[in-house]
């Protein structure tokens, strides 16, 4: 694929050296859609994977989340 490029120029890659550092990117991932006044709760955004996290099936079925 000449001319093309999957990744930004501008992105800013983030070390995911601990559990720590993943939940709490996990968890800003999974708040955006409320702060950005899209829905009111997290799990109600339908391309969030939040319901994965609990007890609730989320968009995609067969998801695995480790902990």
């Amino acid at each position: 694929m000449k001319g093309y490029q999957f990744w930004q120029h501008n992105n800013k890659p983030i070390e995911l050296w601990s559990n720590k550092v993943i939940f709490e990117k996990i968890n800003y991932i999974h708040n955006n859609p409320g702060e950005e006044g899209l829905v009111s709760y997290p799990r109600d955004y339908v391309y969030s994977s939040v319901r994965d996290y609990t007890v609730e099936q989320g968009l995609l079925k067969g998801v695995i989340v480790v902990s």
